[in-house]
C-alpha cells in the first residue's frame, strides 16, 4: 500500500484523496530564504494520514532555523527540522500525523544557510475514513451514532424522532388538542423522567364564552431549576393571548397556585436541553364562564339580584324610579338582557334616562318658572306657576310648585295633576281714589280709580266687572237689551274716543233674576231683584284700567253698619239734566231706610207707591246717583282685606237725584250669581 503511494506523485492543490508533497528541488539541495506553504483539503468526512518518508533539514534547538509546520487550523498539529530515520522496520515513514480533519495547511521555512547541503522533505498525504462516532471528544449525536465510510448517520430510540437538523432526538409531544371543559395535562412519561431535547405544545381549546383557569400544586412539579444566572435549560411557559406565564422551572412550581386567563384558548409549551432530566409536571385546567358587569345599563337593577352574572345568565333590566327607555315610538320602563360570549350584555345600547314630563302646560295670565337647578322638565325638576302681576293671582293659593314625577306628569302636593288659575285681582285701584263731592255735582274719576267700572252706550247706564267674562248691572238696564254694548277700561265717552282708549265687551248672553218683575218703565214702583248677569263671549284681559270688583262675602263682617261709606262712580245726569262725558264719582254713607222713604219722588205725591225691601241698601244724602248711572257699583272697602273694594250694591232707583239711592244689595244674591256662572262655565274660571 505504501509503496503504491509513493509512485503516484500528486499535487495537493484540490480536494482529494491522496497527494505528495516536496520540498523545493528535491531531491536537491532546497534554497535558502525560502517560504512556502501547501494546503491539503480531502473530501468532507474523511480525515487525513500525512507521512513523511524524507526529512532532512537543518538542525536547530526547537527548529528555529530551517522547519516543516504542520497547523489544522491555527493549532499546531507538529513542527519538524533535522535528519530522521524510518520509524519502523521495513517501513519507510520517518513522521506522521493522523488528524480528524479534512484540511491541514503545510508550512516550509528555510534560513540564509543551508552549508551542509540538507536535501528537504518527501510528504505524502491520503484520506482515511474517521469514526465519527468515537473519534469526537462531543458525540455528534444525542442518541445513537451510526458510522459509515465517508460519513455517519444518527437514530433516536422508539417513540423519539429526529429533528431537522438530523442530529437530535425529541420526543413528538406536540399537537395535541383538549376541549373537555376540564382536565388534566401531564408533561411525557409523568410522573417519570421527562424526555430530554424535546418542546411539547399543547393547546386548551375551550368554547367561546369561557376562560382557561389553571391549577398548578407545588407537589405536582419538578423541572431542572435554574442555573447561577436565572436561566431556566427546561422551562415551562404558558401563552394565552397577549397573556404570557413563565418560563417556569425549579423543585417546586414557583408561580401562583392558580392562574386565571383572559381568553379560551391556551397554549402550554414545555421545552427541554439534553441534560438533566426529572419528573415534570402536572396541570389541572378548568373553563370558567365569563362574567359581565353588575350593570347592564346606567340608572337600572337587575333582577335576580347576584354577587357575579356568568355567561346566558338572564336578567330583568328595569330602570330605577323617574328613569325610562325612550324608543321610537313610546317608552319602557324594563326589557331582558343576556350574559354573551364577548362579556357583554344584549340591548346594552338601550339607556335609561330621565322620565320626560314634557314642558310645562302654559296657563292664561300666568307663567311656569323653574326653581330647582334643573332647568329642564326632567325626572324630579321643580317649577312654580307665576301670575301676571299685580293684576292676577293664583287662585285660593299662595304658591304651586309642581314637580317631575316619576309617572313623567307634573306634580303638586295637594292638587295632583290639576292645574292652577291666574284670576284677576279684585277691587283693587290702580289709582287710589280721594273724593269727597257728589257725583249730581261732583268731580271727575281719573283712570285707574275704579277699573271695574262699565260703560253702556246703549241703553245709557252702568255695570261692574266681577271676573274675566262675567258683568254685574241692573235688571232694569238690559231688560230690553240683552246685548247691551259696553266698554271697559275708559272715562271719557265723548264722541267714539272710548273706542280707541277702551275695549269692548261683547255679550253672549244676559241673566236677568228671576224674582224681576216685568213692568213698563214708566210706571215701575217695583224695583226689588234688580240685579243681571251678563256672560262675555270671550274673556277680558286685565290692566291697570281694568280689573273686577270683588263680591262680598257671606260673614257677618259685609253685613252693612249705618254710615259706612262707599264710592260710587258713573255718566249719569248731573245738574240741570245733563250727561257729562267724564266718569264721575261720590263717597256716600250708609244711612237708614227710613231716609229713603221719607224723600217725596218726583212726579208722585209721595214714596209709598214705591216698594222698599230688604234687598235693598238707602246711602247718600246730599250726595246721589242719577239717570244713566244705573247698574254701577257701591263700592266699600272690604273688612278683611286692606286695601280693597268690594261691590255690595249695584244703583237701582231713587226717589230724587241729589237725595238718597236705592241699591241692589248683593250680598242676598251670591247664591244666584254663583250658581248662574257654575252653571254656564266652568266654576274655576271666575272668582271667588
Amino acid at each position: 500500500m505504501w509503496y503504491l503511494l509513493l509512485c503516484l506523485p500528486v499535487w495537493a492543490d484540490a480536494a482529494s484523496m491522496y497527494g505528495e508533497i516536496l520540498s523545493p528541488n528535491y531531491p536537491q539541495v532546497y534554497p535558502n530564504d525560502v517560504q512556502e506553504s501547501w494546503e491539503i483539503q480531502v473530501p468532507p468526512g474523511y480525515g487525513i494520514h500525512l507521512y513523511f518518508t524524507h526529512l532532512d533539514l537543518e538542525p536547530s534547538q526547537n527548529c528555529e532555523y530551517d522547519s516543516v509546520k504542520i497547523l489544522s487550523g491555527v493549532h499546531v498539529e507538529g513542527v519538524l527540522c533535522g535528519r530522521k530515520k524510518p520509524r519502523a522496520p521495513g517501513s519507510p515513514i520517518v513522521e506522521e500525523f493522523r488528524v480528524p480533519y479534512n484540511v491541514l495547511t503545510m508550512t516550509f521555512q528555510s534560513d540564509f544557510s543551508n552549508e551542509e547541503h540538507f536535501t528537504g522533505f518527501a510528504a505524502y498525504y491520503v484520506a482515511v475514513d474517521l469514526d465519527e462516532c468515537t473519534d469526537f471528544v462531543e458525540e455528534p449525536c444525542s442518541h445513537h451514532c451510526n458510522n459509515y465510510i465517508g460519513g455517519y448517520f444518527c437514530t433516536c430510540p422508539p417513540d423519539y424522532f429526529l429533528y431537522e437538523d438530523k442530529k437530535t432526538c425529541g420526543v413528538n409531544c406536540s399537537g395535541n388538542v383538549f376541549t373537555e371543559p376540564s382536565g388534566e395535562i401531564t408533561s411525557p412519561n409523568y410522573p417519570n423522567q421527562y424526555p430530554e431535547n424535546s418542546k411539547c405544545d399543547y393547546r386548551v381549546i375551550l368554547r367561546p364564552g369561557y376562560f382557561v383557569t389553571l391549577t398548578i400544586h407545588s407537589g405536582d412539579f419538578d423541572v431542572e431549576p435554574a442555573d447561577s444566572k436565572g436561566h431556566c435549560h427546561d422551562s415551562l411557559t404558558l401563552v394565552s393571548g397577549e397573556q404570557h406565564f413563565g418560563p417556569y422551572c425549579g423543585s417546586k412550581f414557583p408561580g401562583p397556585p392558580e392562574i386565571k386567563t383572559r381568553n379560551n384558548i391556551l397554549n402550554i409549551i414545555f421545552q427541554t436541553d439534553h441534560r438533566v432530566q426529572h419528573k415534570g409536571w402536572k396541570i389541572r385546567y378548568r373553563g370558567d364562564p365569563i362574567t359581565c358587569r353588575q350593570s347592564v345599563i346606567s340608572n337600572s337593577v337587575l333582577e335576580p339580584k347576584k354577587e357575579k352574572y356568568v355567561l346566558r345568565d338572564n336578567v330583568k333590566v328595569t330602570c330605577v324610579e323617574g328613569y325610562e327607555i325612550v324608543r321610537e315610538r313610546d317608552t319602557i320602563r324594563f326589557f331582558y338582557s343576556s350574559c354573551q360570549e364577548n362579556g357583554e350584555w344584549t340591548n346594552s345600547h338601550l339607556s335609561c334616562v330621565p322620565v320626560n314630563c314634557g314642558e310645562p302646560v302654559p296657563i292664561d295670565n300666568g307663567q311656569a318658572i323653574y326653581i330647582s337647578e334643573l332647568h329642564e322638565p326632567l325626572y324630579k325638576a321643580v317649577f312654580r306657576y307665576v301670575c301676571d302681576a299685580p293684576y292676577y293671582t293664583l287662585k285660593n293659593e299662595s304658591e304651586v310648585v309642581y314637580q317631575c314625577s316619576a309617572s313623567g306628569q307634573w306634580v303638586n302636593e295637594k292638587m295632583g295633576t290639576k292645574l292652577p288659575k291666574c284670576v284677576p285681582v279684585c277691587g283693587v285701584p290702580s289709582k287710589r281714589i280721594q273724593e269727597t263731592a257728589k257725583i249730581f255735582g261732583g268731580t271727575p274719576a281719573a283712570k285707574g280709580n275704579f277699573p271695574w267700572q262699565v260703560y253702556f252706550a246703549n241703553p245709557r247706564g252702568g255695570g261692574v266687572l266681577i271676573s274675566e267674562r262675567w258683568v254685574m248691572t241692573a235688571a232694569h238696564v238690559v231688560e230690553e237689551f240683552d246685548r247691551p254694548n259696553m266698554y271697559a277700561g275708559v272715562i271719557n265717552v265723548a264722541g267714539e274716543s272710548f273706542l280707541r282708549e277702551g275695549t269692548q265687551l261683547i255679550p253672549e248672553a244676559s241673566f236677568i233674576h228671576p224674582g224681576w218683575k216685568n213692568q213698563p218703565p214708566e210706571t215701575r214702583t217695583d224695583f226689588d231683584n234688580d240685579i243681571a248677569l251678563l256672560k262675555l263671549r270671550e274673556p277680558v284681559k286685565m290692566g291697570p284700567n281694568i280689573s273686577p270688583l270683588c263680591l262680598p262675602g257671606k260673614s257677618p263682617e259685609y253685613e252693612l253698619q249705618e254710615g259706612t261709606l262707599g264710592y260710587i262712580a258713573g255718566w249719569g245726569q248731573r245738574e240741570k239734566g245733563r250727561l257729562p262725558i267724564w266718569l264721575w264719582k261720590a263717597q256716600i254713607p250708609v244711612v237708614n231706610m227710613d231716609q229713603c222713604r221719607s224723600v217725596k219722588p218726583e212726579g208722585s205725591a209721595d214714596s209709598s207707591a214705591y216698594l222698599f225691601t230688604d234687598n235693598m241698601i238707602c246711602a247718600g244724602g246730599g250726595k246721589d246717583s242719577c239717570r244713566g248711572d244705573s247698574g254701577g257699583a257701591y263700592a266699600i272697602p272690604d273688612p278683611l282685606y286692606d286695601n280693597r273694594y268690594y261691590v255690595a250694591g249695584l244703583i237701582s232707583w231713587g226717589p230724587r237725584c241729589g237725595t238718597f239711592g236705592l241699591y241692589t244689595k248683593v250680598v242676598r244674591y251670591l247664591d244666584w250669581i254663583t250658581e248662574t256662572m257654575s252653571k254656564h262655565e266652568d266654576p274655576e274660571t271666575w272668582q271667588d
